[in-house]
């Protein structure tokens, strides 16, 4: 079963077993939503199936209880713990909306078919997300992820085409 990462437990929280989250998912409400099932990954174990009680948001964090854990003692062992879910458990994304674990990875291309580079982080902005492209050469741009740059994604070739603005690699 594939598994991927929505949060990680980076504190306990109280003594009634409550964790605190850093959420690595934009579905915050979806996702700990009490009755939802998460799995807890540890090193050199497969993963425990926990289902969420309660979920408030304080600060940047979230905070979770869980239906078997109780007190402080049963959680301590899940700190630095990734919270997962399973494949089947994913949404769909509207079209030309893609999961970020997608997008990193993919050879950036120019209009002229031009190797621009490689995607190694994807960071949020207010407006909207920026792309991090790794030059051939070790340098670093900045490419907005906005219609008028971003022509085609093809995750089946894992390339993304874009139309590459004059200046880019003066930042």
């Amino acid at each position: 079963m594939t598994y991927f990462n929505v949060g990680e437990i980076v504190n306990t929280h109280g003594i009634r077993g409550e964790v605190k989250v850093l959420a690595t998912t934009d579905f915050t409400e979806e996702r700990f939503a009490p009755g939802q099932v998460l799995y807890v990954s540890q090193k050199d174990s497969s993963p425990v199936k926990l289902t969420v009680k309660r979920h408030r948001s304080q600060k940047q964090f979230e905070i979770l209880a869980f239906e078997e854990i109780n007190d402080i003692n049963e959680v301590e062992k899940y700190k630095g713990a990734q919270l997962q879910i399973t494949s089947e458990q994913q949404s769909q994304l509207e079209e030309g909306a893609y999961y970020y674990r997608e997008i990193i990875g993919l050879k950036v291309y120019s209009l002229e078919d031009e190797l621009l580079g490689t995607i190694s982080e994807v960071m949020e902005t207010g407006a909207n997300d920026v792309w991090v492209v790794k030059r051939p050469n070790g340098k670093e741009v900045l490419l907005p992820a906005i219609k008028d740059v971003i022509q085609k994604v093809d995750l089946e070739q894992q390339c993304v085409i874009v139309d590459w603005l004059e200046g880019l690699d003066e930042q």
